[in-house]
């Protein structure tokens, strides 16, 4: 088990062995950090604290999660402390597959295929931060609610209460532009 072994060494701060690790995941927590800073510099900022976090906190990971799982939590919750303390819009998405299409079955609501992937990143960053944060959470990053509330220091029910209040308030944005969300029609 390669990396059993390997992060038995980097708590033993053996940095040849901390120097892989961070080689390989380095490129994948880039992107993470990318998704939601809009500086290139900035996000390699946050991937040097995440990674300088996770080797001082290592002895902390229990491996119940991959360690690549484990890593992106810290940066993505370095990313978003970021943003709060710079006050910084979040950055404009990646083409990236959003769960949009695979809303709740009770939330009745569609994206006509006319609406641009464009569209819907602009309607999210035009959302106020705290619903911004878990429909990127959630919709972006994949993330359930159990996740989402550590991730953001809030309950199961706020992390289902600001989705549904962000996705009300997206398709209110895509609605307002004519992108012809609405109610799906029985067919």
């Amino acid at each position: 088990m390669f990396h059993i072994g390997i992060i038995e060494k980097c708590k033993q701060n053996n940095r040849k062995a901390q120097l892989q690790l961070y080689n390989q995941y380095c490129d994948g927590m880039y992107i993470v950090a990318m998704r939601f800073l809009n500086n290139p510099n900035d996000a390699e900022d946050v991937v040097q604290e995440a990674f300088i976090k996770a080797f001082t906190k290592l002895n902390q990971y229990k491996a119940e999660v991959t360690f690549g799982a484990w890593l992106k939590r810290i940066v993505v919750n370095k990313s978003i402390d970021f943003l709060k303390s710079k006050k910084q819009r979040m950055v404009e998405l990646e083409d990236v597959h959003l769960k949009v299409i695979d809303a709740n079955v009770d939330d009745k609501w569609f994206v006509d295929d006319a609406t641009t992937l464009e569209d819907v990143k602009g309607a999210i960053n035009k959302l106020p931060d705290k619903y911004k944060y878990v429909v990127m959470l959630y919709l972006i990053e994949g993330y359930d609610h159990r996740e989402i509330s550590e991730i953001m220091n809030i309950s199961e029910v706020s992390s289902r209460t600001q989705l549904s209040r962000g996705k009300s308030k997206l398709k209110e944005l895509l609605t307002r532009k004519g992108y012809g969300t609405g109610y799906k029609e029985n067919v």
